[in-house]
């Protein structure tokens, strides 16, 4: 009980609301960071997983880059990208975590962006070919409808994953809500570290409600995909 209003006592204070230190700077910081990350991972895995589920081509790299990037550690990948960020004097904080998060949210979408274009129904593919639609429309008016909502879902734990891991930042001298469980930990100040925590998890909540009411908004009933990465087991169907 102690300990809770030691937590309560701390967000109370408002000193921790104002400032480069206050929580509002704090979250727009690690909003930045997660957003600007992202929208990266996004534009790069989403057309290659666009590309090859409508292509059937490069199928098992897709699945092996994905396979490769849950693998990768992230708090390795952030030490590795810091001397080189060091390096090209692009600094700390920003450009390293960056560098280590992107290989965290492409496989998500990539993996979900391919699956869900390479499992469209075969016969509906085939009907709309034989109505005259040339392959982008096939593409744009077929077989993307379908597939967003596994398409969503993928977009949805990348961006989770990224919100909740961007507190790595701060072991680099980076921004963002992170700066609370080093500072506390360094500090041995648990309340402050135990708010940071609070919120990370609170941002990442709202991250996956917020795609949870785009999707109900965005998609019908019937085509509504589960929020998790499929298992990939693909049957491919004819080109």
């Amino acid at each position: 009980m102690s300990f809770i209003l030691q937590v309560a006592s701390w967000l109370a204070a408002p000193e921790h609301w104002v400032g480069s230190d206050g929580i509002p700077t704090r979250l727009a910081e690690h909003l930045l960071i997660s957003g600007v990350t992202a929208a990266a991972a996004i534009l790069i895995a989403l057309p290659l997983g666009i590309f090859f589920g409508h292509t059937g081509r490069g199928g098992f790299l897709a699945i092996n880059v994905a396979n490769l990037g849950r693998a990768m550690p992230s708090l390795a990948l952030l030490a590795l990208m810091l001397p080189v960020a060091l390096s090209l004097k692009l600094g700390l904080g920003f450009w390293p975590t960056f560098f280590a998060l992107v290989p965290l949210g492409i496989p998500p979408v990539l993996t979900n962006s391919y699956v869900a274009v390479r499992q469209v129904d075969p016969d509906v593919v085939e009907a709309a070919r034989g109505m005259g639609l040339r392959e982008r429309q096939v593409l744009r008016s077929v077989e993307l409808p379908i597939a967003a909502p596994l398409i969503i879902a993928g977009v949805r734990n990348s961006s989770v994953a990224i919100v909740a891991t961007a507190t790595l930042g701060a072991v680099v001298a980076g921004g963002g809500l992170g700066r609370y469980i080093v500072d506390g930990l360094a500090r041995q100040e648990y309340p402050r570290l135990f708010v940071g925590a609070l919120l990370v998890a609170l941002l990442s909540i709202a991250v996956e409600v917020a795609f949870g009411v785009f999707e109900r908004i965005a998609v019908s009933t019937g085509l509504r995909a589960p929020s998790e990465t499929p298992d990939v087991h693909i049957q491919e169907r004819p080109r």
